[in-house]
């Protein structure tokens, strides 16, 4: 059975604080590995590469088959059923208006001494898209990474998509396909995403390196962090469901379980002002659970890491949800709108009852690449920006620098860079000598 908290018992603090620091990652040290994988890879390039993959995926492979032929992507595309290629047309054309919205604009304007200023934003060059192989290999997040590079511009898109002993998921392909990506490297691992940093003799490097892993790959983004840029390090998946008694208890056990069917280490709680209708939701879960396919992994989650908290009202609601910080949040309330506004932390909201969780990781719209840990505190999900970066633009008439050089004179020589002063100083020397 999962905890249950209750805000008016007096060690209601004390067990919640432990819920917030609960370690849920069961991630092996496999920091100096990483090290020692990305470095052979540095080193001896394709080689390295062929040699790990054979190692750690049983597949053998050489420099000219380490990406998948066109014709060999084509063929694996041609077996998706009709009605599977129709939903993933149907999500890619719906996550690609939604991330159209978020182009940024170029912004130049002329201030009140005559300098111009401004902004410009451009797409990196080259990104990198890791989807993990095998039971957790997602279509889904070949969409959800790659549109919103494309929306942005970025001219050089490659996929990373492990096949362990050969096998590829066709799914993984078509999606690539329909997302804009011509080259899908058949690679996993920390050494793949050692390849994306720092190129081999077949793989060009990339600007950027984006798309969920186990441990290892979670290890190698934090360790090439800086060469290149990395979304963010993603933990279990999780969800906080917010509701009322108003709600069907059946409907919000799937929810609840929609995330603990990802992994044992996920994490699945419910908040409820109606202690009734939280053990309601609880015996639910319990019902649901022996009907799962992936029972046993739902069943563990939702066992060590689950939780039903009931609450005295909505408000005390809203303010746990701000320390949990979400990956996801529904809100199955009568007024979601209303209580959402009051909810600042969260790294994607779903409003109503008729707003499942698992609509938003298909063909809602928004990303399913998101925040977990508590990290919906200080970031967001991925998003065109996360493919673009921005320039800022200055431009100083002689009229501008006259009125606001002295004063950078001024702070240059406070921090005693002479050279800085200097460089303003010639200028107005020139501008009052006519």
């Amino acid at each position: 059975m999962p905890q249950f908290l209750n805000t008016t018992e007096p060690d209601f603090e004390a067990r919640f604080a432990a819920l917030l620091e609960m370690k849920r990652e069961d991630a092996p040290e496999v920091d100096d590995a990483v090290a020692e994988i990305i470095a052979d890879v540095r080193a001896r390039g394709d080689e390295a590469v062929i040699e790990l993959t054979a190692k750690f995926d049983r597949l053998e492979l050489t420099p000219e088959t380490l990406a998948f032929s066109d014709e060999e992507i084509e063929a694996e595309c041609a077996r998706v059923p009709r009605e599977e290629r129709k939903a993933l047309e149907t999500a890619a054309e719906r996550i690609r208006a939604y991330h159209a919205r978020q182009l940024p604009a170029d912004e130049s304007w002329v201030d009140e001494t005559g300098a111009t200023l401004g902004w410009r934003w451009r797409p990196v060059s080259a990104a990198g898209l890791y989807v993990p192989g095998g039971l957790a290999s997602y279509p889904s997040s070949v969409l959800m990474n790659a549109i919103p590079a494309q929306v942005a511009g970025v001219g050089n898109l490659v996929v990373c998509a492990p096949t362990p002993e050969g096998q590829a998921n066709p799914l993984v392909l078509l999606a690539a396909r329909i997302a804009g990506v011509r080259k899908v490297y058949r690679i996993g691992g920390a050494q793949a995403i050692a390849a994306m940093a720092y190129g081999t003799q077949t793989i060009a490097p990339v600007d950027k390196i984006t798309g969920p892993g186990n441990a290892w790959v979670a290890a190698a983004k934090r360790r090439v962090f800086g060469r290149v840029g990395i979304d963010m390090i993603a933990g279990p998946s999780e969800i906080l469901v917010i509701a009322d008694r108003h709600n069907d208890p059946d409907w919000l056990a799937l929810d609840l379980l929609s995330q603990a069917e990802h992994d044992e280490s996920a994490q699945a709680i419910l908040i409820t002002d109606d202690a009734a209708f939280a053990a309601a939701v609880a015996e639910a879960v319990e019902a649901r659970l022996q009907m799962l396919e992936r029972r046993a992994i739902a069943g563990a989650s939702w066992r060590r890491n689950g939780a039903v908290i009931t609450v005295r009202d909505m408000g005390e609601a809203a303010a746990l949800a701000d320390r949990i910080a979400p990956e996801h949040l529904e809100l199955c309330v009568a007024n979601p709108e209303a209580l959402a506004e009051n909810i600042r932390h969260a790294g994607a909201i779903f409003l109503g009852a008729w707003t499942p969780e698992a609509i938003g990781d298909y063909v809602g719209g928004p990303n399913h690449v998101l925040p977990t840990a508590r990290s919906a505190r200080f970031s967001s999900g991925l998003s065109v920006l996360d493919f673009m970066k921005r320039s800022t633009l200055a431009k100083m008439s002689p009229e501008a620098l006259a009125a606001i050089g002295p004063a950078a004179e001024t702070l240059a020589r406070s921090e005693s860079l002479q050279a800085h002063g200097l460089s303003v100083r010639a200028r107005l020397d020139r501008l009052n000598g006519g």
